[in-house]
């Protein structure tokens, strides 16, 4: 069953939070426009500081011995990850000889999920309709229900046990003759189940402070056999793996082994260090198993250009969500009228994204003009020329009327 709550809003308090909006909006036009210029600057400095690894860069094959003709030098190799540090979880009985030891813990829940719908009235007021739903998950952490909005759902939340996620990491990972660094260490991939064997001492101990649970049923209390379940790299506390209720836990572990991995870092003595390029970017790269210098170097500019894109995307959309905040005022004002509040305020949303589209265009082009001149001009040039195109159109439609 769905819950609904019903707020209703006068002229006046609309147009209060609508000049509240202005501000919101200002900041977030503000904002946008600082995401776009650093992000295009940061595109072009972190292309170049890889292009000069790059070109600098020197092929080992071998990384059995010390070299001290490769101190201080950009290098790439690939070897075994190898450690003798053995990870232990001594509650659950993980024991392993591992590059990294993960615990995991998860928590069925009820979530609660809103949806609100607003519906002009005459005169400028405003009714929103809040409807909330609930279903079961599992969570990361344990979700408080004592603020859900649906007394029926209040307080239903528990959990039999609580847990730490945590992840441990070896100290002394060795690549050929060289030690890894923290950084190389913490970029190891590759992932995979750890058995658990927690004793059965700890096994009873879990048992009785579920027990002691207020919430905990009796039923299950009563019996011989524990509400825990052991399976591969899985700790299930609760009546049935296959039927979860709410309060249960399951806490499960992956372990990364020694394997093959390649790296692209600077020397420093027995270890690594990240590269810096002439213009402060840093560059250094991990990747599991063997690959190439160029296929690493690829990668780096492929993603590289992907955050460019998707923070473009950003940028943008906080310009433009950022203007129709700014300007929500005129749909505001002309919500007196319910149709007339609609009219305006298609017309207000298609005005500020496409000054929006522009005004993005225009900064990414200044960026680029102060950072690639050559690529920076024609994108200044075009920029301005949909601005002016703009301005042309409105004019057209003011002698128009």
């Amino acid at each position: 069953m769905a819950y609904q709550e019903v707020t209703r809003t006068g002229y006046g308090d609309r147009l209060k939070r609508a000049l509240g909006g202005v501000v919101g909006g200002a900041v977030m036009f503000i904002g946008g426009t600082a995401l776009l210029f650093w992000n295009e600057g940061n595109f072009v400095k972190t292309k170049k500081a890889l292009n000069e690894a790059q070109d600098a860069v020197v092929q080992v094959e071998q990384v059995t011995s010390l070299d001290p003709a490769l101190e201080g030098k950009l290098i790439h190799a690939s070897a075994r990850a190898e450690t003798q540090d053995v990870l232990e979880d001594a509650e659950f009985g993980v024991k392993q000889t591992a590059i990294q030891l993960r615990r995991s813990v998860e928590y069925y829940q009820w979530v609660e999920e809103s949806r609100t719908e607003t519906r002009d009235r005459m005169g400028g007021g405003e009714e929103r309709v809040t409807t909330y739903t609930y279903k079961k998950e599992w969570r990361s952490k344990p979700v408080d229900s004592g603020e859900f909005r649906d007394p029926d759902y209040q307080n239903r939340n528990t959990v039999w046990m609580t847990f730490d996620a945590q992840t441990s990491y070896a100290k002394n990972v060795s690549f050929g003759a060289y030690t890894l660094p923290q950084f190389f260490v913490e970029a190891i991939g590759q992932a995979e189940h750890a058995n658990v064997n927690p004793a059965p001492g700890q096994i009873q101990a879990w048992a009785k402070s579920m027990s002691a649970h207020p919430r905990f049923p009796r039923a299950l209390s009563s019996t011989n056999t524990p509400p825990i379940h052991v399976s591969g790299n899985t700790v299930y506390f609760g009546r049935s793996p296959g039927a979860p209720v709410i309060g249960d836990v399951r806490v499960s572990f992956t372990w990364v082994a020694p394997h093959e991995v390649s790296i692209i870092g600077k020397v420093s003595g027995k270890t690594f260090v990240k590269f810096v390029a002439k213009n402060g970017k840093t560059v250094s790269r991990l990747d599991d198993g063997v690959r190439s210098a160029e296929e690493m170097f690829a990668s780096a500019a492929k993603e590289n250009a992907i955050l460019t894109w998707i923070l473009r995307l950003v940028g943008v959309l906080c310009v433009c969500i950022g203007l129709k905040s700014i300007f929500g005022i005129l749909e505001a004002i002309a919500k007196v009228i319910p149709i007339l509040g609609d009219i305006v305020g298609a017309g207000v949303g298609l005005v500020c994204t496409l000054v929006g589209l522009a005004w993005s265009f225009l900064w990414i082009s200044i960026a680029w003009l102060a950072y690639r001149p050559l690529i920076g001009i024609p994108l200044l040039v075009a920029s301005v020329g949909c601005v002016v195109w703009l301005k042309t159109k409105a004019k057209a439609k003011e002698v128009r009327i």
